[in-house]
This record gives C-alpha cells, sequence and structure tokens, in this order.
C-alpha cells in the first residue's frame, strides 16, 4: 500500500501544470539571497520526494538552480500550477501556509517572466475550417444561413475547443461533404425560379432553437426560411394532434400563419361543429378538419422570411378558483394531461414552391454575389468581374488573373449548359466555396519565427473575434500593409474595437465562452423523469438562453470580467423565474432582472452550470469542484489513478445518505483522499443547488436531511455556501482573469499554450489591471503578443 501511494504521488506530480497568482503586486527581480526562503519552503514540503535520490514521478527539483529558474521554465510552470491549485502537496501531507505559497508564486513567475528564455510562439499547420467557422464564412460570404449540423459531422474538441489546428485534418469524407454542401449553397445563394421544391421543418428540431414566439401565442414554431423566387408558396400544417378521440377539438382553438411578424392566415379549429364532424364520421371528419390547414397559398419576394406557426393563446380553465387552490388541471381528475386536449403541432409544416414565379427580386445573397449587371457591363466581363469579388473575400487576399482565369470555366460551363448567365455565377459560386483556398487556414512559415503578414494577422484577428474572414475594410486595410503600421491607438487596435463593436463578435459566446465553460452541451445531462418531473426541454433551453444573455451582457457590452464572479443580475422568462423561486416575472420573453438573492449571483447560480455539473439523478460536488478549479482558477485536478473505484451510487438496501456523507466515506481512503481533498471543498459549498439548479435546504433523495453547505478550502479558510464561496473567489480576482486569459489565448492561436506562453499570458492580465480587467482589455493585449502577430518554427521531422 506504501509503494502504491507513492506511486501516485509521482504520478500527480507528473502531471502538473501551470498555476496562477496575484499579479497586482509583484516583487523586483529578486536578488540571489532572496531566494533563501522560497529554498526553505521547497525544502520543508517538496525535496523529501522530490530529490535527485528518491526523485518520485521523475522529478527531482533539489539540484535546480534557483537563481535562474528561467533554465527550467518548463518544470517551474508545471510546479506553479500545482502550488496555486493546493494540489501538491497532496491532501494528508504537511502543507505550507497560504502567505509562503503566494510569496513563493509571485517570486517564480517575476523570475521567469523577466528572464524568458526560449520561443515566443509555436507553429500552427495548415488546417480547415471547423464546422461553425465554415457557416460563419458562408453567411458573410453568399448571405445564406447554413445548419452546420446537418452539413458537417462534429468536429474533434482539443482541450473544450473544436478549433484547435492540429485536430481539423481532412478526410475524402469530409471533402465530399463540403462539395456537396457547396453545390446546395450556391443554389439557394443565386436563386432559381424555374426549380421546384419543397421543404419541411420538424416541430421537434425547430423548437430546439432559441428564437421566442410571439406573445400571446402558445404550441408553435418558430423558423427562418430562404426562398429562392418570387412567386407563390405553399404552406402545410402536417398534423395538429388530432388523434382516436374527439377531446382535442373539444373547444375552439385558433392557428396562425406570421411571416414577418405579419398575420398571413387565420384560421379556427374544434368547438361543436368540428367534434360532431370527428364524432360522426372519424378519420374522414379528421381529414376534413386538416384539409383547412393545407396547401395555404402565400405570395413572396425572394430572400430570407420569419416565419411562425402557432396558435392564439387562451385561458385554459373557465375560472380561476380551483387554481388558486392549487388544481394543476384535468390532469389531475386522471384525464391525462391538459395539453392532450388542445390541438398542437405535431409533426410539422412543409413549405412548396415557388409556383407561378414572376423572377428573382434583389435579396441579400444576389446583392453579395451579383456586383454588376451583365446588362450593362456584357457577360463575360461582369461574370469575370464577380468571380474576382467572390474569390478576393473567400480566399481572404486579393486575387491574380490566373485566381480568375481558374474561375471562369465553371462560368462557361454552367452558361452553356443552362443556357443562363444567373446559372454559370451558380456554378462559380460553388467553384469557390469548394476551393481549398477558402476551405482551409494557413500561416507561412520558415526555419526561425517569422511575423504574420498583414493579411495573415487579419484572418487570425477576424476568426478570432468573427469566426470568419475579414470583411471588406479589414481585407482592405491588410492588403495596403497598414494593418501593422504604428500609432497611438495602433490600427491593429482600432480594427479589435471596432470588431468588437458588430454584431458577429457574438461568435465570442457562441463559440468561445460556452464552450470554455463547458456549457455548449446541456443535452449530455438527462435529469431522471422520476425523481426531477418537473423538468423539462423547454427548461433547458431557458437554462442556454439565461447563460448565454448573461455572457453577451458582459462580454460583448465590455464590462469587467470579474462582473462573471459577482453579477447581481441576470436573464429570465417567467418559466424560468419560477424555478428559481423568483416572483414577477411574467410571459416567455426573457428579460433582465436584477437579483435579490446573492446566492443566484454569477456563474455560479446559472442553471445551465449546475446542471451541466451533475448527473441525471443526483449533485456532484465532485464534478463541480471539479469545474470550479478547472474553469475559474485554472488548475484542473488530476484525473483519478487508474483502478480505483469512482462510483457513488447509493448501494441497494443501504439507508439514503447524502451525497456529503457518501464523499466523506470516499475519501477516508488515502488514495482518494489525494484528489478529493482538494476538489471537494470547492464543490460542496454548491450543494445547496440540486440537479436542476434549483435552490434547496433539504435533500429529499436521503430522508429529507438538511443541506451542509460549508467546506473549508485547501488554503485553511472555512466557509458556508455559495455566497461565501463566490467572494473567496472574487478576492483573487488575477487568478479569475488568468484563467479566462490563457483560453481565450488558446482559442485565438489554435492550438494550446505551451510553458514559454505563460510568461506573455500573464503580461497580458497585468496590464488589464488598470481597466479593471475589462474584456476589451484582455483581447487587445493577447492581439499584441508576440504569440499572436508571429508563427513558431515548424517541427523537425523525425528519421
Amino acid at each position: 500500500m506504501r509503494s502504491k501511494r507513492y506511486l501516485c504521488l509521482g504520478a500527480l506530480l507528473l502531471l502538473m501544470m501551470t498555476s496562477r497568482s496575484p499579479l497586482q503586486s509583484r516583487p523586483q527581480t529578486p536578488a540571489a539571497g532572496i531566494s533563501d526562503p522560497h529554498r526553505a519552503m521547497l525544502t520543508t514540503y517538496c525535496f523529501t520526494c522530490h530529490n535527485e535520490r528518491a526523485k518520485l514521478g521523475g522529478l527531482a527539483l533539489d539540484g535546480l538552480n534557483l537563481q535562474n529558474p528561467a533554465e527550467n521554465a518548463q518544470i517551474w510552470e508545471k510546479t506553479l500550477r500545482k502550488l496555486r491549485g493546493r494540489l501538491m502537496p497532496p491532501p494528508g501531507n504537511p502543507q505550507p501556509p497560504q502567505k509562503d505559497i503566494d510569496s513563493f508564486t509571485a517570486w517564480m513567475e517575476n523570475s521567469l517572466d523577466a528572464n524568458a528564455k526560449g520561443p515566443k510562439a509555436a507553429f500552427v499547420p495548415i488546417h480547415r475550417m471547423n464546422r461553425t467557422e465554415y457557416a460563419a464564412s458562408v453567411k458573410a460570404l453568399v448571405g445564406v444561413d447554413v445548419n452546420e449540423k446537418e452539413v458537417l459531422p462534429q468536429d474533434i474538441q482539443v482541450g473544450g475547443f473544436d478549433n484547435n489546428a492540429a485536430a481539423l485534418g481532412i478526410s475524402p469524407a469530409f471533402l465530399e461533404q463540403y462539395v456537396t454542401a457547396a453545390r446546395q449553397i450556391s443554389k439557394i445563394a443565386v436563386g432559381n425560379p424555374l426549380r421546384l421544391a419543397s421543404v419541411t421543418y420538424n416541430v421537434a428540431l425547430t423548437q430546439q432553437s432559441e428564437a421566442p414566439l410571439p406573445p400571446g401565442t402558445r404550441g408553435g414554431m418558430r423558423f427562418k426560411h430562404q426562398f429562392p423566387a418570387d412567386g407563390e408558396y405553399r404552406i402545410t400544417v402536417l398534423d395538429l394532434n388530432l388523434g382516436l378521440y374527439t377531446s382535442v377539438v373539444e373547444n375552439e382553438s385558433t392557428l396562425v400563419l406570421m411571416i414577418d411578424g405579419k398575420v398571413v392566415f387565420r384560421k379556427p379549429i374544434g368547438g361543436f361543429e368540428d367534434q360532431t364532424l370527428v364524432d360522426k364520421k372519424g378519420a374522414v371528419g379528421r381529414s376534413e378538419i386538416m384539409s383547412r390547414f393545407a396547401k395555404i397559398p402565400v405570395q413572396l419576394e425572394a430572400g430570407v422570411h420569419d416565419m411562425v406557426v402557432a396558435f392564439v393563446d387562451r385561458s385554459h380553465v373557465e375560472s380561476d378558483e380551483n387554481v388558486g387552490a392549487g388544481f394543476r388541471g384535468i390532469g389531475d381528475l386522471g384525464f391525462g394531461a391538459a395539453t392532450n386536449r388542445m390541438p398542437r403541432l405535431a409533426n410539422g409544416i412543409e413549405i412548396a414552391g415557388p409556383y407561378n414565379t414572376t423572377g428573382v427580386s434583389k435579396t441579400t445573397s444576389r446583392d453579395l454575389i451579383f456586383v454588376c449587371d451583365p446588362k450593362t457591363a456584357g457577360e463575360p466581363a461582369c461574370a469575370r468581374k464577380i468571380a474576382e469579388n467572390l474569390a478576393r473575400r473567400a480566399f481572404r487576399r486579393p486575387v491574380t488573373a490566373e485566381d480568375v482565369n481558374r474561375l471562369m470555366p465553371f462560368y462557361e460551363l454552367g452558361r452553356e449548359r443552362n443556357g443562363s448567365f444567373d446559372l454559370g455565377i451558380e456554378q462559380v459560386v460553388m467553384a469557390v466555396l469548394a476551393s481549398p483556398e477558402f476551405l482551409y487556414r494557413g500561416i507561412r512559415s520558415a526555419d526561425t519565427e517569422v511575423a504574420l503578414s498583414d493579411l495573415e494577422l487579419a484572418s487570425r484577428l477576424s476568426f478570432m473575434l468573427w469566426n470568419a474572414g475579414p470583411d471588406e475594410e479589414l481585407l482592405q486595410l491588410a492588403a495596403s500593409g497598414g494593418l501593422t503600421k504604428p500609432g497611438v491607438p495602433s490600427s491593429l487596435d482600432k480594427q479589435v474595437t471596432r470588431m468588437m463593436a458588430d454584431p458577429k463578435a457574438s461568435s465570442l459566446v457562441t463559440s468561445f465562452a460556452v464552450k470554455w465553460l463547458n456549457i455548449a452541451d446541456l443535452e449530455a445531462v438527462k435529469p431522471d423523469p422520476g425523481l426531477f418531473p418537473q423538468f423539462d426541454e423547454p427548461l433547458r433551453r431557458d437554462f442556454s438562453t439565461e447563460a448565454r444573455q448573461f455572457l453577451s451582457s458582459i462580454l460583448l457590452e465590455d464590462r469587467s470580467v470579474l462582473d462573471l464572479l459577482n453579477a447581481d443580475y441576470t436573464f429570465l422568462n417567467q418559466r424560468l423565474a419560477v424555478h428559481y423561486g423568483i416572483s414577477g416575472v411574467y410571459g416567455p420573453q426573457f428579460r433582465k432582472v436584477t437579483l435579490t438573492a446573492k446566492e443566484r449571483w454569477g456563474l455560479l447560480g446559472k442553471g445551465a452550470v449546475l446542471l451541466r455539473t451533475s448527473y441525471g439523478d443526483r449533485t456532484s460536488p465532485v464534478l463541480r469542484g471539479a469545474w470550479v478549479l478547472e474553469k475559474l482558477m485554472g488548475t484542473p485536478p488530476s484525473p483519478p489513478p487508474p483502478n480505483v473505484a469512482t462510483s457513488l451510487d447509493q448501494k441497494a438496501g443501504e439507508k439514503p445518505k447524502t451525497v456529503r456523507a457518501r464523499l466523506e466515506q470516499h475519501r477516508e481512503q488515502r488514495v482518494c483522499m489525494q484528489c478529493h481533498g482538494v476538489i471537494d471543498p470547492s464543490g460542496l459549498p454548491l450543494e445547496s443547488f440540486d440537479a436542476i439548479g434549483r435552490w434547496r435546504t433539504n435533500d429529499r433523495q436521503a430522508e429529507n436531511a438538511v443541506i451542509d453547505a460549508r467546506s473549508v478550502l485547501p488554503n485553511g479558510i472555512a466557509i458556508d455556501g455559495p455566497v461565501e464561496f463566490r467572494s473567496q473567489l472574487a478576492s483573487r480576482p488575477a487568478v479569475f482573469a488568468e484563467a479566462l486569459t490563457e483560453k481565450l489565448m488558446t482559442y485565438a492561436l489554435n492550438r494550446e499554450l505551451e510553458y514559454f506562453d505563460m510568461p506573455q499570458v500573464r503580461a497580458v492580465v497585468r496590464a488589464a489591471v488598470k481597466d479593471n480587467y475589462r474584456f476589451s482589455s484582455i483581447v487587445r493585449g493577447i492581439v499584441n503578443t508576440e504569440a499572436f502577430r508571429k508563427q513558431g518554427v515548424p517541427p523537425k521531422d523525425k528519421p
């Protein structure tokens, strides 16, 4: 057992990563004698196991030169991260006082930063766009909304992000999907009045979007549809839940079809006449009713239109007499859920057309593509101008005559075969979208570090902030060599300010923030309906909407990133407010709400975080503690050793215990205490929230035991509950700011960070202090690092 324990300790140290430190006040590089107290701490707490003789985990610290730590920067960066997270020395071993750790880490980081050696940038290989970048780039280039999940497979995630260059290779199957997507997108973008087609929108998939239904409606769906030409379209409601029984049509409801906010169709369903019809004719009667909602004709111009199909909401009871007494509807009487007694969209909507077309009017897509009129400029000259414009924007650089020459045969073939200028241009669009110049991103490299060209820098910046290539202003500036011109503020800083104010910067929330915080995939947790009957898919979507709007309000409105921990507001609709126990919020629309209960402040009170760090049948202080350590402190814990039991499931026949009690029993094993002694203290203060984010004082799964949210953090500070825990996290602002900066830099560079990147990360955070850690200050700091503005040396091929 003793040998196994030391092997585990060694493995933990072998996995050490970099740390965080308070960066606001840091001493200057110390003289030789000043390192003595730091060596004393290492001698007392580290050298016993990690010396040249014992060398546990293959690590010896006693022989390293403390007068010049930069000689062994990689080892010290790993050591710093473990010390900052109190992951070493392992719990159960003698621990240094927090002030000694703070003093050592501040001194060591300052020494490493002041004497940094080695590379300033790492090599980023050529790579394809990931599928979200592809969709955003297509939207910017030709104005077509692409559902990337339907077009391309899931990208591999590295460190939580799906834009890591090393993971973005391509296969023949991928290439075929890109070509197929290019063919479909080009048809939609150009439009074709002669092409008749039908599209079906599934109600279940459409309702997964966060687009709210208009106030005063219920049970519907909302989506955007691209209409290819001017003309008549016929819309069919496929199913209104008219089953075998007449209860659905017992009362009258009204179905409405709205396009761009205007009601274009309104018709009742249900009531005495419809109920009689179904009662007498059965299936034939139901078909007669559904025929009212089939092939509804509407005249529309080409382009994207906002579509809503829903029911006008009405009172579901004749009086509120029983509602006030807790009566929840007819389901309480044993006749099924009340919603089964009203018509609802059960399948989806079909849109067919165009019929009787009158041509293709101006659309956003056609404005982006047709930059000239073939009737005035001449078809060949206009086609060439269109090809040049598309290629320049798609390839993210000025194009040559040879580039355009390679595209013109596609136009000529399409024009010859189809007899139409538009269909010739459609082939050009397809060729551009399938070109490697569009699909791939690459930076030139050499045998030494090289500065990015203005065009390469523009591309890296735009993909960081917008998830897509440069717009016209940025591209022209880069092409003229003006992006790197010095000035106060610099051209680059001015572009950062402009681009962060653009709506496209919302990708910093959808592609960066939610993935950094691991709340992009809330579907991964499926609460047990027997234990949590209150949870449903609309509530899951509300969690996501709240989190995204909260993140947007801080990152996109350029607040201090510390507000992510401390903000006293959130965004709620009525359903989510009721779930949180907050009164005075009515209606399905989300709005900003000031929180009086401090337990809900910041990220720690958000349903998305609390759900994602739980299991389907219970809370998990382990998941929540690990989430805090990794996401908010930047000190991820080590994975459990192999062959160690990790299940905390309640054993059959055993008296129900709280999760806390089960963890205490688990930690009695020393091999488990080494990890859980660090992880659990950061998860237990959140036990006042259940697995679906509700506040609780008792655990109903453990015989109504009183919740104990007390904890003693690894630094020895005792806390009770999420409010005190959040205060402790906020008391060390540089720790959180550095954790965020490191992740944002990882995202921006399309690679994992190396030990030699850490001095630059810390420099960004130190510079942001004067702006109270505003998000824009961190972004500008990253953009001005050598890691961002240079390409590293490619690895040498192994012989």
